[in-house]
């Protein structure tokens, strides 16, 4: 069976073209290199290590903030890049502060500093539990 109607449709098909210039894949390339995958377990054991009854020594500190800056930064980027913090109000409110809390200086003195941590840690935690409720992780267990 022959159609009249293909027959005439024939025309050359166009050239394909690459979606991204070569700049945009170096960036890309050099985004997939630094990414790193959410680690459940880290999270956890951070958190309770700084929630702990017992607080870590303060040359501990810089190391656990930074740890948990981590944790929030990829928290904060799942929480926005699936649209939680725009469909929900207690992760919009949770992302916000992740924010804030991620901007802060460690106190020099130790017990301002190990109460920051936890704010972080709690923060941290919860944030993780709200988008784990979401749909948006996977549940974060011990």
């Amino acid at each position: 069976m022959n159609s009249p109607v293909l027959a005439s449709v024939r025309r050359p098909a166009e050239r394909w073209r690459p979606p991204l210039d070569t700049r945009a894949l170096h960036e890309l390339l050099e985004k997939v290199q630094q990414w790193e995958p959410f680690d459940a377990d880290a999270l956890l054991d951070d958190v309770g290590e700084i929630l702990d009854d017992v607080a870590p020594p303060a040359d501990m500190l810089p190391e656990l903030a930074e740890r948990l800056g981590g944790h929030l930064t990829q928290l904060v980027h799942i929480g926005v890049g699936t649209g939680a913090d725009e469909d929900d109000e207690q992760a919009d409110r949770l992302v916000r502060r992740a924010r804030q809390l991620h901007g802060a200086v460690l106190p020099d003195e130790y017990r301002q500093a190990v109460g920051q941590l936890r704010r972080t840690a709690w923060t941290v935690s919860e944030l993780s539990e709200r988008l784990v409720a979401l749909g948006c992780l996977k549940a974060v267990t011990a």
